[in-house]
């Protein structure tokens, strides 16, 4: 979101601000921390100046050197220029940038996040100049060197860049408010703009409050150090519109510095501004006006405030420039135009504050004389820290020692007295004491008795009456304690700030530490606090937890559905489809279709077939709901709620090559769209997305009131285009599938025609169910190495991801660059092993390389996904390989680029051949496709995915390539699914059998009701080698499981023997009776999925059964080698003429298999799969019932990967974000999932037996009906004819064909 408003440059400030203001000011304007000599006196550091020695040098080389610059009043700095001590060897080569109104309470200059070092100088004469990223408002700048010239010492010369400043300013007292009351009583508000700038060192406050009597408000506060904005534009009395918005910016704004503020509010769109971080959001509620009454005020609450005040505080520090809405409100408070009779003493000048703040980093300490061996100790002070542990306190005792320290974010108070015997006291208090808040500590010890006390609160103090006899040391350590003494503090540092310090009830005088003539200190900053909040703004993403410590920042990501330094990246795929091509089977995941843009993750079912990846989102509609009572004017409108937001399945239709929705209308007496032509609005519409409404139901196009049975004309009355508008008293449905996937999903249905006697409708609306992914199969062929895409520039700041897959038959080349003035990104295949990812935002360039163990450009996809924050960057390869480089911790962290980003070859780069698909920056599908369209070199699409996912497709089954991805042509093999992996597998009753014929028959089939497609089958008759593999399921014996028979006498037969024991029997001629084979002891009729594998090499037979090793067998040598002139193969029973093996049908043929086969294949040809599917022409029939199963399935013998290491495991937590309105159940009981499964089943079989029977009896009386689209060239009806035009709609239709046979 932009500004909502453009009226000034700034608040404060003129557009151009750039005069030097050093250079005309006098020599008593500047001062420093020591003078070398007079001639090297501060006065001189003017730049470009050679007066005196040429520039300012101090007396000692070291960190504790400043200069500082009075520009005798406020000024708006812009920038600062550094030069080198005239003809000389000194300068500095690194400083810091202090600023101040009053010469007191200095603030560090922050950049990126950080305490900012500026590069100096390198010689005498060259001037190097910094424009400051954020210019800053202050009288006095010091300068701080780091570091100077190795060849000689400090040395200095400087100019000032800025423009003058003036703004009103009020001291607010904490009591008196300014009333700014309105022209009229009751002001009805569409824009506001207000601006102010405030410092205070108080953490709660109201700034400004204004309310009106209808619940509307606008409240900013501070709280907690935070500034708190609240707005109300209006809720209802019922409580179903709750307009109350909160927002909270920034943190630590009780230092005494000021802060900008600007807050732009057109209707319910608010930009929320603090020192130049603005916040954009949209207020709650459905209103767009703030109506106040009488007054807005400053300060504080009104005095006739509501409750809504809650005993707020007023505000205590300054205000100046305040703005609402054009008028000044100090200026007319300055005139006296407002109402300001609540100060005591009103005053235009700003009261400062008297505290002096101590820093200390780890190697800093504060010390402190107290009175000597005196018997009470009394010491006080304030700290604020980020970090859990740190030496408050330590002094040595005249026999023992005293120290506070903070661990784990509470207070300890440990004294250790060994003057006759040793004696310990530790008490401790507070909590979260490291949340960067000032807190106030204070803590008296004397004889037998010791009390400490957190933030003043005197009841919560812990107290002890231990004996005990203190007697004081002299000296107490502030912040740290490094000396080796016989007595030592647990802990030797600190990091933070303290003020208000007070040792003996005496507040300490900084000042005099300060000049040397109290006490001592070293690495400490005196008059500053130099903290700084790492989480404000928040870097951690998507609802990561930010924590940090005094130098840096970590987030938790833990339940978020993303992963890295600042919880960036998403865990899981963008769609089904990218799920399908990790091999994954039908079932529910977690996708997020704009990785790491600002969607969340959320929970979808995915029907991996044959040919299509199915993502379907549920809705909480029962079908068949009952609407009864409505009419045209009162309509029952039913809202549908999905288990993902609107705008998560929006990513989904939007991506997707088609969706579809069905919607049913069963009705009676209750007429649904009003066709033909009758006035007035339809009786019933669906709202869709967009909350557009919609008069057109299932079955027809948008612009088309009709139904599915308008559209193919065979209403019920055909003088209706809808079976409900017959309006008849018999129950009728309208049903059919909405496929205009602009529209949908389905949110609302209002129903309008229920209220009449007898009157009744029940709807049904079915899930939204979408497939194809079209950004993730979006690509692009560059076929010259200097061909191209460019695209607008990337936007990553301080924050970019970047992701695609890639392949090649080329060594090297440039994938993507971008460029700005001196930032940059790349990403390129440096070589033929090695991807490396470039970037620089200021610090220099960096450059990560992952390398492959085996070569990239073996024209197979790979992905590359890179990633860099504020903490780090990342670069991964294929999901395997990786390097991580960690950000510095101080420097620049936002990339700024200007160039268009290209993505191929680009400013003289080495070009890319191949393909890319599938970009993604910052979780945006580039629309690579498109934009090859019209470019020269390069062309959409991609071919050969089949070389990259051709391993998916299992069991010999055929990779077939499809321009977005590719399928398994399972055609060739036993089994069937996406992957080839399912079993097809049947269920035999007693007699059932399956017959396939290995040479012609003419005869017909064994009885009338067998299915016979008999075609000739080119397999060889003759065979020397065999391969036979089934698997079956059984608990009768005995049984013939395969039979295959022969015109000679020789067969092969597998068979269970009586006890339940496996055999295999062959006979190829030679012996005098047949070659038997007792596979196992065990008996295998146990009711269990058992797997046979068989195959012949001449005499050698190889038989596993299970999951056992492999057990060969030979054959006599009298037998013959060579199975002749094979006839049919029989499974389950043998119904067969000729030469059958007489001992088989006397045992084993009756009753014959009772139980389940599947998988089964014989050398190349499949018989029970032939049997099973209607539309694979092949010589096979079988006589009896056979239901397809795959109870005779393998069974699994790999286990499968556990919950806790597979992130797509579908059992998120009780943690995991999800949508509130979510219907999908999750998390279900096992014990009830079980018992629930096992009375489906049980439901299950007596439905399909009560199908079957009533299928026997009416076999005869079936109707057959076809719900087809009609098409254009044969259309019955002008609106037949559009959507049979549209190529979109009349695609869907062709692909929603269905046959129904009763």
């Amino acid at each position: 979101m932009y500004s909502i408003f453009n009226v000034w440059c700034d608040f404060y400030i003129p557009c151009f601000c750039d005069e030097a203001l050093a250079t005309t000011l006098p020599h008593n304007a500047f001062t420093s921390s020591s003078v070398f000599t007079s001639g090297y006196a501060p006065g001189y550091a003017k730049l470009n100046k050679r007066g005196g020695a040429g520039g300012w040098s101090p007396l000692d080389t070291d960190h504790y050197q400043w200069l500082q610059v009075d520009l005798g009043s406020r000024k708006q700095v812009s920038s600062v220029a550094t030069q080198g001590r005239y003809s000389s060897s000194d300068w500095i080569t690194r400083y810091r940038l202090l600023y101040s109104d009053t010469g007191r309470n200095w603030k560090l200059y922050h950049q990126d996040g950080n305490i900012w070092a500026f590069a100096g100088n390198s010689n005498t004469e060259s001037v190097v100049r910094h424009d400051l990223q954020h210019p800053v408002v202050a009288r006095y700048l010091r300068i701080v060197p780091l570091d100077w010239s190795s060849e000689g010492r400090i040395g200095l010369r400087l100019e000032i860049y800025g423009c003058p400043y003036w703004a009103d300013v009020i001291n607010f007292d904490g009591q008196g408010v300014i009333s700014y009351r309105f022209k009229v009583k009751k002001m009805k508000i569409l824009k506001d703009v207000i601006a102010l700038k405030f410092k205070t060192s108080e953490s709660e406050g109201v700034i400004l409050h204004g309310e009106g009597q209808q619940g509307d408000y606008i409240t900013l506060e501070l709280r907690r150090a935070k500034l708190l904005l609240q707005i109300n534009l209006g809720s209802n009395q019922y409580g179903s519109i709750l307009g109350h918005t909160s927002v909270t910016s920034g943190s630590l704004l009780d230092d005494h510095h000021w802060h900008s503020v600007v807050i732009e509010r057109y209707r319910r769109n608010v930009n929320f501004t603090l020192d130049q971080h603005t916040q954009h959001f949209r207020t709650n509620g459905e209103f767009d006006h703030l109506d106040l009454d009488y007054e807005l005020t400053f300060g504080g609450m009104p005095y006739s405030g509501k409750p809504i005040s809650g005993g707020r505080k007023n505000f205590k520090g300054c205000m100046e420039g305040i703005n609402y809405n054009g008028d000044n409100i100090t200026d007319l408070a300055r005139r006296k135009k407002l109402d300001t009779s609540s100060f005591r003493n009103l005053s235009f000048i700003c009261v400062e504050s008297h505290t002096f703040p101590v820093f200390f980093n780890a190697t800093s300490f504060l010390q402190l004389p107290g009175r000597v061996e005196h018997n009470m100790v009394s010491v006080g002070f304030q700290f604020r820290t980020w970090n859990t542990n740190g030496l408050l306190l330590f002094s040595a005792l005249a026999d023992g020692m005293l120290e506070l320290v903070l661990v784990d974010g509470k207070v300890n108070v440990h004294i250790n007295v060994t003057q006759k015997k040793n004696t310990r006291i530790d008490i401790s208090s507070g909590s979260g004491l490291n949340d960067g808040e000032w807190h106030d500590v204070r803590f008296l010890a004397k004889e037998n008795f010791a009390m400490l006390t957190i933030d003043g609160d005197e009841a919560s103090s812990v107290r002890t009456n231990t004996p005990v006899q203190i007697v004081t040391g002299g000296t107490y350590h502030f912040g740290g304690y490094f000396q080796r003494t016989s007595v030592s503090p647990t802990l030797r540092s600190f990091q933070g700030c303290m003020q208000l310090i007070h040792v003996d009830d005496q507040l300490a005088d900084l000042h005099a530490v300060e000049r040397g003539r109290l006490g001592a200190f070293e690495n400490v900053s005196l008059d500053m606090c130099a903290i700084i909040d790492r989480c404000m703004p928040n870097h951690c993403e998507h609802g990561g937890r930010c924590t940090q410590t005094w130098d840096s920042f970590s987030c938790t990501c833990d339940g978020t559905g993303y992963t890295g330094a600042t919880c960036h990246t998403s865990i899981y795929e963008q769609s089904c489809e990218a799920y399908k091509h990790l091999g994954r089977a039908s079932d529910s995941y977690w996708i997020d279709p704009d990785g790491s843009g600002p969607l969340g993750p959320f929970k979808v079912i995915c029907n991996i077939t044959e040919d299509k990846v199915w993502t379907t989102v549920m809705n909480n509609l029962p079908a068949q709901t009952s609407v009864t009572g409505s009419s045209r004017e009162r309509r029952t409108v039913l809202q549908l709620n999905y288990s993902a937001s609107m705008e998560q399945v929006s990513a989904i239709t939007s991506s997707s090559e088609h969706c579809e929705q069905h919607v049913a209308y069963a009705c009676r007496t209750s007429r649904l769209l009003n066709t033909p032509g009758q006035p007035g609005t339809p009786y019933t519409w669906w709202v869709g997305k967009g909350n557009e409404k919609h008069f057109y139901w299932g079955g027809s196009g948008p612009g088309i009131q009709k139904c599915a049975c308008g559209i193919e004309r065979n209403c019920t009355d055909s003088k209706y285009y809808c079976n409900c508008d017959a309006d008849q008293k018999q129950w009728r449905e309208d049903s059919g599938l909405l496929v205009y996937k602009d529209h949908l999903p389905v949110n609302q249905i209002a129903v309008g025609d229920t209220n009449r006697p007898g009157s009744e409708a029940k709807l049904t609306v079915g899930p939204l169910r979408c497939h194809g992914d079209r950004n993730y199969w979006n690509a692009a062929s560059f076929n010259t190495p200097s061909s191209y895409l460019h695209f607008s520039t990337f936007q990553g700041e301080t924050s970019a991801d970047i992701s695609f897959y890639f392949k090649t038959s080329a060594p090297y080349g440039v994938f993507l660059e971008n460029l700005g003035n001196t930032d940059f990104i790349r990403l390129e295949l440096k070589s033929p092993t090695v991807v490396s990812f470039s970037f620089d935002v200021g610090n220099g360039p960096v450059e990560l390389n992952v390398h492959s163990p085996t070569p990239l450009n073996d024209d197979q996809w790979h992905r590359v996904s890179a990633e860099r924050n504020v903490k780090e960057a990342v670069l991964q390869l294929d999901q395997q390989y990786q390097e991580v480089r960690p950000a510095p911790p101080q420097g620049h962290t936002r990339l700024q680029l200007y160039s268009q980003l290209y993505v191929g070859a680009a400013g003289g780069q080495r070009g890319f051949l191949g393909c890319i698909r599938s970009l993604k920056m910052n979780g945006v599908t580039l629309d690579l496709e498109e934009r090859a369209q019209v470019t020269p070199g390069v062309k959409p699409g991609c071919s050969g995915h089949c070389t990259s996912y051709g391993m998916y497709c299992r069991n010999g089954g055929k990779c077939l390539e499809k321009y977005n991805g590719y399928s398994c042509d399972c055609s060739s093999t036993a089994y069937n699914g996406p992957f080839c992996t399912k079993d097809i597998g049947g269920f035999f009753e007693a007699g059932t059998l399956v017959k396939y014929s290995f040479i012609p028959e003419t005869a017909a089939a064994p009885n009338k009701d067998a299915k016979d497609i008999s075609q000739t089958s080119p397999l060889e008759t003759n065979l020397t080698q065999e391969d036979l593999s089934f698997s079956f399921s059984t608990s009768s014996s005995p049984s013939i499981l395969v039979y295959i028979s022969s015109k000679s006498q020789d067969f092969m037969a597998v068979v269970l023997r009586h006890n339940g024991t496996l055999q295999l029997r062959y006979s190829l001629g030679g012996l005098r009776e047949p070659f038997t084979v007792d596979v196992d002891q065990r008996n295998l009729a146990n009711g269990q999925p058992h797997s046979i594998n068989i195959s012949r090499d001449g005499r050698t037979l190889w038989v596993q059964l299970d999951h056992y090793p492999s057990v060969s067998y030979s054959l006599p040598e009298e037998s013959d080698t060579e199975f002749n002139n094979i006839k049919s193969l029989f499974l389950g029973k043998v119904f067969e003429t000729g030469q059958v093996d007489p001992v088989l049908i006397e045992k084993y043929n009756t009753p014959g298999f009772v139980g389940c086969l599947s998988r089964v294949q014989f050398n190349s040809i499949y018989p029970l799969k032939a049997a099973l599917r209607s539309h694979i022409a092949a010589p096979v029939s079988h006589q009896g019932k056979l239901v397809e199963s795959n109870c005779g399935a393998s069974p699994l013998t790999i286990p499968p990967m556990s919950a806790a290491t597979d992130p797509w495991h579908l059992d998120g937590g009780p943690d995991f974000p999800f949508n509130e309105e979510r219907v999908i159940p999750d998390g279900v009981n096992r014990n009830s999932a079980i018992i629930g499964g096992i009375i489906a089943v049980v439901i299950f079989t007596i439905l399909c037996t009560l199908v079957f029977l009533i299928r026997y009896m009416f076999r005869h009386k079936g109707t057959y009906h076809t719900n087809e689209a009609k098409g254009a060239e044969s259309a019955a009806s002008a609106d037949a004819a559009i959507i049979g035009t549209d190529p979109n709609f009349t695609e869907t239709i062709e692909e929603s064909k269905k046959e129904w046979f009763i």
